[in-house]
């Protein structure tokens, strides 16, 4: 099939309904395997496609890479559609991609190529293992990824005050369970999941495991580094000694025992002394009268001296 309009060369702008978006998933969902598919309801005006409800394919040609439109899908979507959204259009399809990514295969471009070739409609891809989801729509001849995506809710603007409904409890005088959703971006892609409060808690106890862990890790370089200083380079050990001041030994202060006995004087020197000492003296006596005895002493040749004469 050819397309019924002329094309565009700026990407449309694309409204969804936050039912159908929670419907598509909820069909994605239930088979977690194997590739579901549905098409999309809505309104196209001027480039701006609003989607407000959604049908399923149901008798559709599932498998795990792909899915494919059958007679009796087709026969399924136009009775719902007819009873249901008489006024609507069909604005585009949707399919889910279980773990392989939001993109366009070459059969999924086959699909939007043959039986979805009008300006106005949109293909919406989501993955129910990754909770990722994208839309892809006709700019000029070419089939791109829509980056102006609005997902609308219809019961906006009610008064917080005006639902009448009491939070549900999980137990009996249990606190409710808090939900937070989040959203991711990588890229171009955006992923939009909820955070349940037992995946919080998970993810505080591994962040607190991978901080002891870092913690253990530093210390037990920190350990390997002052080993391998310690054994591998050199030491100096100090031992306290005493001097003592009058004989110069070296005393262990710790034990009290000499460590070096003190310097002995040379022999040789003392012998030279003692040798002078003695020459000096009998040279020094030689001076006088040898053979003279002293005063009081007995002449050795048996004579008396003069002053042994009467």
């Amino acid at each position: 099939m050819k397309p019924k309009a002329k094309m565009s060369a700026t990407q449309p702008t694309l409204a969804v309904d936050s039912e159908v978006v929670r419907q598509i998933r909820q069909h994605a969902r239930s088979s977690g395997k194997t590739e579901v598919c549905g098409v999309l309801i809505g309104q196209d005006r001027d480039r701006r496609i609003e989607v407000a409800a959604c049908i399923e394919g149901q008798n559709a040609d599932e498998a795990g890479a792909h899915v494919t439109f059958t007679q009796d899908t087709w026969g399924h979507i136009y009775a719902v559609k007819d009873k249901k959204y008489p006024d609507e259009r069909i604005v585009g399809w949707y399919h889910s991609h279980p773990g392989f990514g939001i993109f366009l295969s070459d059969h999924d471009t086959f699909i939007h190529k043959n039986f979805f070739s009008s300006p106005g409609q949109v293909a919406w891809v989501f993955d129910p293992q990754s909770d990722e989801e994208g839309c892809f729509g006709w700019v000029g001849d070419r089939i791109e990824r829509l980056t102006r995506i609005a997902v609308v809710d219809r019961r906006g603007g009610e008064p917080a005050e005006g639902s009448g409904r009491s939070e549900s409890v999980s137990g009996e005088g249990a606190d409710p369970v808090p939900e937070r959703v989040i959203a991711r971006r990588e890229g171009a892609r955006i992923k939009i999941g909820r955070l349940e409060a037992d995946e919080s808690a998970d993810r505080d106890d591994s962040a607190l495991e991978r901080l002891v862990f870092q913690v253990f890790f530093y210390l037990a370089v920190l350990a390997v580094g002052f080993s391998l200083a310690y054994f591998v380079f050199p030491r100096m050990v100090l031992v306290p000694v005493m001097l003592d001041q009058r004989t110069g030994q070296l005393i262990d202060a710790r034990t009290g025992e000499v460590i070096a006995e003190p310097r002995q004087p040379d022999s040789g020197s003392t012998k030279g002394n003692a040798s002078g000492s003695a020459a000096g003296s009998t040279s020094g006596n030689s001076g006088g009268d040898a053979s003279r005895p002293e005063a009081g002493q007995p002449d050795p040749s048996g004579k008396k001296g003069d002053h042994a004469k009467p």
